[in-house]
């Protein structure tokens, strides 16, 4: 009994010391995590460009297929953030006459409830304002950005390190069954990740072109940036894109003065979510993931309050990751077992 407390003892302290190193060391994992699913990105797009360049006599070297892939996501991203920066800096230049608007509505809820909304939102949160408010979150956004040079600083040496690890494997596994097993779960690993994100990113993207459409024809604002907000935001489990839904039409309110048309906007782009969360994206998705709904709140939670919204980006994959390593050790199955969605999970043993 006494050496049973001992070994919980153990474990809490460990996990207590492993929390507290995720919370530390933020700065250090976060842009690498971030690296390395830049890499399986990256592995990805190299793939698809050695099918439709490579042919039976002729064959790329991999260190090209490695930069093809990479200058053409850069590239992508380098014309997404020159967008998205041309959309922030309109949308910041004209937010001074929102307030006007902002005003209006409030005079509107109080002559329509019967109430000082204003004095209430006061005593709860001191004086708002929009204009300081939405000037914050563009600053959060482009804060984002931040890390850019050490996630490809990292994602470069890794790139650099992947010729050798399967041979850094090999020398840690001696055992040759041993190596196959670990060579197994690595590419799983990469696998079902690389799937994920690559499927996501679709069905992020149809949503958000979808929303961009229904955006430009209100004539919304900044289309753009809140397309690109809608397509980040979904990739947050559950609440992103409920919050996706509601930020464009929170500002066409602010930016028409009026309630009919957020109205409009929360249902189209609603509709777009419901149908495309609900109808398209299970359809395209499967059960590849075989994460638990309950499991997938819980890690949006936890990885939320350790590492924001990063974190909150990341709970699905660092979830899988975990599934699949606990399922290839008997003393950590049963962890796996629970945090899957139908207690299947794939081992070793199915693999041989």
């Amino acid at each position: 009994m006494m050496l049973r407390l001992d070994k919980l003892t153990y474990v809490a302290i460990l996990i207590l010391i492993i929390i507290a190193s995720l919370i530390f060391l933020k700065s250090i994992l976060v842009p690498f995590v971030l690296a390395v699913i830049a890499w399986l990105i990256v592995a990805e797009v190299r793939t698809v460009i050695g099918r439709v360049i490579n042919s039976k006599k002729h064959r790329i070297p991999m260190w090209l297929q490695n930069i093809l892939a990479s200058i053409t996501i850069f590239v992508f991203i380098f014309l997404e953030v020159k967008v998205l920066s041309v959309s922030m800096q309109n949308l910041s230049s004209s937010m001074v006459k929102y307030d006007d608007n902002l005003m209006m509505i409030e005079k509107q809820i109080n002559n329509f409830f019967n109430i000082d909304i204003t004095s209430h939102f006061n005593k709860m949160i001191g004086d708002f304002n929009f204009t300081t408010l939405l000037k914050n979150v563009l600053s959060s956004i482009t804060g984002l950005f931040g890390n850019t040079f050490t996630i490809v600083l990292y994602m470069i040496f890794i790139l650099f390190e992947e010729a050798a690890f399967g041979k850094k494997i090999e020398q840690i596994y001696p055992n040759k069954e041993e190596y196959n097993n670990a060579m197994k779960m690595i590419t799983r690993i990469g696998k079902t990740v690389s799937s994920y994100l690559t499927l996501k990113t679709m069905v992020s993207l149809l949503t958000g072109g979808l929303s961009y459409i229904v955006l430009l024809i209100m004539g919304v604002e900044a289309p753009f940036f809140w397309a690109s907000i809608i397509i980040y935001l979904n990739f947050i489990p559950t609440i992103g894109s409920l919050i996706a839904t509601l930020f464009p039409a929170f500002f066409t309110i602010i930016q028409f003065g009026d309630f009919s048309a957020g109205l409009i906007v929360l249902v189209a782009v609603g509709t777009i979510q419901v149908i495309v969360g609900n109808i398209i994206e299970p359809k395209i998705m499967g059960n590849t993931l075989n994460i638990s709904g309950l499991v997938v709140l819980l890690a949006l939670s936890f990885w939320g309050s350790i590492w924001g919204v990063w974190g909150m980006i990341l709970s699905v994959p660092i979830t899988v990751l975990m599934i699949i390593i606990f399922a290839e050790f008997d003393s950590t199955k049963a962890i796996a077992i629970l945090l899957s969605e139908n207690g299947i999970v794939e081992t070793k043993q199915k693999d041989c």
